[in-house]
């Protein structure tokens, strides 16, 4: 099978797309004869096939690369590691629209609204770890005139790193952490979106990095991924993706007492005070449910509300959704919501909004039909295109407001502040990724950051991100920590080294 095809992207640009597996800097066939058909989700067309890896062979290949070229990336200079990443971060710079482009085909992504935004904070990531290459610092102790100790942080090895669907080349750079410090790594795309990965692979190899260091194979999390996390040589598994895989791997990696951090699910409340910025407060809730159409595994799907501002704010909120929330062809530079990832997740979210309205919730706007934009369209009526929808008056045992969606659902209702224990409310959850609060109140802002189980809180925004910061989650979101010098510390071991002086026996 030819391991590259020539796209016609739906803005009329021409490109040359690997569709074969990334091993030791070359595009090369799966030793199987099995592939995956990638569709465009705005119009469910197979745009390409990529070769899926032999759970034995290729995985073992792609592995056994990254294995023999850690001792010599481990030792290049900080100097020389810190220009690749930069020269890097050129190359996705100068490349941004036509990734941007590759990234919406592969995921339906609004491309003037999403995908460009992304792009530009995948070059931000890949320059912030490079930026800190040569600062690997540990610590010095002193503990007696005869005797000096002193730490530093270790690359493990081999890591592999298994991406999600939802962001598929901005998680992927989260984890370029793992090079930063001296790893080499083995990445399964997510199979729905292998496009934008395979691409970017290239462009690794024109910047110049090493054999080995970076390598992607395709597959599935139960073939192809599980064989990766079983592999002998792999010192740690990253992952980002659900709470059930998650549990899986974690159970897996224990075996062996391998490492791993997990970036999993959530259902991450807002809160809204009375005393907030109400017209901030509206779009960043927005921002925070319906941006990736909803596809966000922070996003602040269950909004509490103040009782005294209650129906305005779901008035003024509904008003916004349908002026700006502009759900079509993710090519259209109007185009805010495009469709989500396939027919299974439509399945599933028009399932949770059909069990909200049968519970009796109000529906403020959406709803299970596909926009009459949409319909009426020939080339995206077949696309998996949701509304963002709100549902208000909802009860906490219901299942939109327990479960993850993954898709542009809000569940709203309101609370009394002399009432109820809201942060208790918002605690009464198996997850833990995200919290927002939206008031003026200073002290009451921090008392919630401090108290709300989740490993980021944002006060007045939601779901804003920074790539000094780390993120993470508690409970059944995760573990470890990306971003940030965290995210750093995540892919090492430190090692204590005792250096005895005159400590003579």
């Amino acid at each position: 099978m030819p391991i590259f095809k020539e796209i016609t992207l739906p803005s009329g640009k021409t490109y040359t797309q690997p569709t074969g597996l990334f091993i030791n800097n070359e595009f090369k066939e799966s030793k199987t004869d099995k592939v995956i058909p990638v569709t465009y989700p705005a119009t469910n067309e197979v745009v390409a096939e990529v070769e899926i890896a032999h759970v034995t062979l290729d995985v073992n290949e792609a592995v056994e690369a990254a294995y023999d070229a850690f001792s010599t990336w481990n030792n290049v200079p900080a100097s020389s590691k810190r220009n690749l990443f930069m020269k890097l971060a050129d190359l996705c710079e100068q490349n941004i629209q036509l990734l941007a482009e590759i990234e919406s085909l592969d995921t339906g992504k609004a491309v003037d609204n999403t995908s460009i935004h992304d792009m530009g904070r995948v070059v931000e990531c890949i320059r912030y770890y490079g930026g800190w290459i040569d600062k690997n610092v540990g610590e010095s102790f002193i503990p007696s005139s005869k005797k000096i100790c002193y730490t530093y942080h270790q690359a493990l090895g081999v890591v592999g790193c298994i991406i999600p669907f939802n962001y598929p080349l901005s998680l992927m750079a989260w984890k370029w952490a793992a090079i930063a410090v001296g790893n080499t790594t083995v990445f399964k795309a997510g199979d729905q979106t292998p496009l934008s990965i395979l691409f970017f692979a290239d462009l690794v190899q024109k910047a110049g990095f090493p054999k080995g260091v970076f390598n992607v194979i395709n597959g599935y999390g139960m073939d192809v991924g599980d064989a990766l996390v079983k592999h002998p040589k792999i010192a740690k598994i990253a992952f980002t993706g659900s709470t059930v895989a998650g549990k899986i791997i974690q159970a897996n990696c224990s075996k062996a007492l391998k490492a791993c951090s997990i970036e999993a699910g959530g259902k991450s409340p807002i809160v809204i005070y009375k005393d907030c910025d109400m017209e901030q407060a509206i779009k960043w809730t927005c921002v925070g449910i319906f941006s990736n159409t909803g596809q966000v595994c922070s996003g602040t799907s269950r909004a509490y509300i103040e009782d005294e501002i209650y129906d305005e704010f779901l008035a003024k909120l509904k008003e916004y959704v349908e002026k700006t929330y502009i759900v079509g062809d993710p090519f259209d530079s109007k185009t805010v919501v495009g469709p989500v990832i396939n027919e299974v997740q439509y399945n599933k979210v028009i399932n949770y909004i059909q069990s909200g309205i049968d519970d009796g919730c109000k529906l403020i706007t959406g709803g299970v039909e596909k926009p009459a934009a949409i319909s009426s369209n020939e080339k995206l009526q077949n696309g998996w295109f949701v509304q963002p929808t709100i549902f208000a008056d909802v009860d906490d045992d219901m299942k939109i407001v327990k479960e993850e969606i993954f898709g542009p659902v809000l569940a709203c209702r309101k609370f009394n502040e002399k009432n109820e224990d809201i942060v208790s409310t918002c605690n009464n959850s198996p997850f833990g990724l995200g919290a927002a609060v939206f008031t003026q109140d200073i002290t009451r802002a921090n008392k919630f950051a401090r108290d709300v189980q989740s490993g980021q809180v944002w006060i007045n925004s939601s779901n804003d991100v920074d790539m000094n910061v780390p993120f993470h989650g508690v409970k059944e979101s995760g573990l470890g920590h990306e971003l940030g010098s965290y995210g750093l510390k995540n892919f090492t071991a430190v090692k204590s080294i005792h250096l005895n002086i005159d400590n003579k026996l």
